[in-house]
């Protein structure tokens, strides 16, 4: 009885030394920090979550606190929660999966600063949480309109530091889809535009309603693509059909979407969120840590590249911007629109 009682405790240590090993690898957000140094149990960087209890602030994630158990040793299936208050998304946690809604549907979810910085914030929680994936969907009948022009006319129309200042928050929201641990899943319930869906190519997986539609209308606008879509599309769908996209504003639908892959599957309306659902789930009974490392090695690869890409993109939206002909199509758009 001894010696058995012995094995298990050489087990318990091993299988203990793994998972710190995990740990580097799994909560290895920039990429830039030395495996040791990840794994090393600093205390100093530690501060409180809402809960009270202690979270690690540069992005580390420990693969056994992904993992769920109940007393027998078996995954436990947590109870539906909403995880924080936010004033234009909703977020919350059902059967170990993390949900992201945009949530300004008077707007078609158009994304505004309060929205970046929330997203920015939901998705280093949904980082932390202890759902095995997270899904970012809308409510109403948009997926998302994209930037929120008359908010984005502000920028245009500002000064200098306001627009560093403005590119500097969407590196950071970009940066937050790149860098994100977990599998990430887009479910695009209905019209997608612009930004909503350059970053489309950052998710793992992508689900649409065969009433969604995919449009990135910048040259009508006079701004050059984001989301890192000079990469991601281009790799996705042949530098041609992403030309079209990007430069020419050519409209998909959800199956001209999927047969280009940038969509996985499209499903009926009427049942896209019951179809997806039913996926979500078997998904997220799979052990945490397998697909976590599953997604390093599928994208830890990009990482680096998606980092310049942003940088590039970034500086060359501000110089479209700086222009002064955006401002002018912004204004005539705005304008016709109120008219309505």
């Amino acid at each position: 009885m001894k010696f058995k009682q012995c094995q298990v405790l050489r087990l318990r240590a091993f299988l203990s030394c793994v998972l710190r090993a995990f740990c580097g690898v799994v909560g290895s957000v920039t990429g830039n920090m030395p495996l040791a140094k990840r794994g090393a149990k600093d205390t100093s960087n530690l501060t409180p979550d809402p809960k009270g209890e202690k979270v690690q602030q540069d992005g580390a994630h420990d693969v056994s606190g992904l993992m769920a158990l109940d007393s027998s040793g078996s995954e436990k299936v947590r109870s539906p929660r909403i995880q924080h208050k936010y004033e234009t998304i909703q977020v919350a946690t059902e059967d170990n999966i993390t949900t992201i809604t945009l949530n300004r549907p008077d707007k078609k979810n158009a994304i505004n600063m309060t929205m970046v910085r929330e997203l920015i914030q939901a998705l280093e929680e949904a980082g932390r949480d202890d759902s095995s994936i997270t899904v970012l969907t809308g409510s109403g009948d948009y997926f998302s309109s994209g930037n929120d022009l008359a908010f984005l006319l502000t920028i245009v129309a500002g000064e200098p530091e306001e627009q560093m200042e403005f590119s500097k928050e969407s590196i950071k929201f970009i940066s937050a889809f790149v860098d994100f641990p977990k599998p990430l899943i887009a479910m695009v319930n209905g019209p997608a535009i612009g930004i909503s869906v350059t970053i489309l190519g950052l998710f793992d997986v992508v689900y649409a309603s065969e009433k969604a539609t995919f449009q990135t209308p910048f040259s009508k606008f006079g701004v050059s693509p984001e989301g890192c879509s000079s990469f991601t599309f281009p790799a996705i769908m042949g530098p041609s059909k992403a030309t079209e996209m990007l430069l020419f504003s050519k409209l998909l639908t959800a199956r001209d979407a999927c047969a280009l892959g940038l969509v996985a599957d499209v499903f009926p309306d009427k049942t896209f969120h019951s179809d997806v659902w039913k996926r979500l789930k078997d998904y997220a009974l799979r052990p945490k840590e397998t697909l976590a490392l599953s997604k390093q090695l599928i994208r830890g690869i990009w990482k680096d590249k998606l980092h310049e890409v942003i940088a590039q993109e970034s500086e060359c939206f501000i110089r479209t911007l700086a222009t002064g002909g955006s401002l002018k199509v912004m204004e005539r758009f705005l304008q016709k629109r109120s008219k309505l």
